[in-house]
């Protein structure tokens, strides 16, 4: 039997690099794996998962993915993790942000291969939802708030409408150890450990809440859906909210950090989401969404360690 093909769009990123190291340390490798970046192959990251194959692919014209096809073939998983996450990047340019996060051009490419029985994994965001309540299920109503929304939630949309199989994620924000090659992008738990090392006080919102997700659970989730769907052979049409069950505002985050890392809690300066002291979190975590929070059919419970490696349990979930 073929290894099946599993295509990670966007593997140089934070949450790519993570499921590119977790599928290459399943036993035996059981998958040909190949990503796609967008401006360089790091070679850090190549000569540590040297099996893997890149190809750089422009995701607004699709540029690329023949060469993916001539020298990869047809996949049979498609994880996109790519995006232009950062929601006041989105806000300045939000034609590229529709361009770039609504994954037409890839969808396009999968959809001309005879044979279209591809599982189609979509990242997407819990900012979809308004944020005016507590613990959303992916039953309520999405209306998102910012363009980055918006746009992931068109996303979303295109790829229940074009694909058979697929499983949309919406998660939270993903928190956890740095990648093979380093992100540019700040990263929650590294910038608050990193600024109050440097004993400055720093204002932290009491009442915006979020379900932090540890990043390594999100890839056991991926991991978990691509083994499934290719041992059962059913039809998958999944909609999932990935993240903690509990709610956490950035000041408790803050705390948290500061217990575990062994800074002063003084530093920690408690401010309100509405007021307008603070404009680099809507850059560094996400437009101002009050009360978010997430209700699952698959809910990983974070505990909060001295290594920061929460583990996981799961609920049980069924493919149509």
């Amino acid at each position: 039997m073929r290894k099946k093909k599993v295509l990670v769009v966007g593997g140089t990123g934070y949450l790519g690099q993570h499921l590119l190291s977790g599928l290459s340390e399943i036993d035996g490798v059981p998958y040909d794996i190949a990503f796609t970046y967008h401006s360089f192959a790091p070679e850090d990251l190549l000569g540590a998962l040297p099996h893997l194959l890149a190809f750089q692919v422009d995701l607004k014209s699709g540029q690329g993915f023949d060469t993916v096809a001539e020298n990869f073939g047809q996949p049979d998983i498609v994880v996109n993790c790519a995006a232009i996450s950062v929601p006041r990047a989105c806000e300045i340019d939000p034609v590229s942000a529709f361009s770039v996060n609504v994954p037409t051009a890839l969808g396009t490419w999968l959809l001309s291969f005879e044979g279209r029985n591809t599982l189609f994994i979509h990242l997407s965001t819990d900012q979809v939802y308004e944020g005016v309540k507590s613990f959303y299920n992916e039953e309520n109503e999405t209306i998102p708030v910012n363009v980055y929304g918006k746009s992931k939630l068109a996303a979303e949309q295109y790829v229940s409408e074009k694909f058979s199989n697929f499983a949309i994620l919406r998660s939270s924000i993903i928190f956890g150890p740095q990648t093979i090659s380093p992100v540019p992008k700040s990263l929650p738990v590294q910038w608050i450990d990193a600024t109050l090392s440097e004993g400055r006080e720093v204002e932290f919102f009491h009442d915006e809440f979020r379900c932090p997700v540890y990043v390594k659970d999100v890839v056991n989730v991926i991991i978990t859906l691509i083994k499934t769907w290719i041992s059962e052979g059913k039809q998958m049409q999944l909609l999932l909210n990935v993240g903690g069950p509990n709610r956490v505002s950035r000041v408790e985050m803050a705390e948290t950090v500061a217990e575990i890392r062994g800074h002063k809690k003084s530093l920690i300066k408690r401010v309100s989401a509405s007021s307008e002291t603070d404009k680099i979190y809507s850059g560094l975590f996400g437009d101002i969404v009050q009360n978010e929070n997430l209700e699952s059919q698959w809910v990983l419970v974070i505990r909060w360690q001295k290594d920061q490696r929460p583990g996981a349990q799961y609920k049980k979930w069924s493919c149509k």
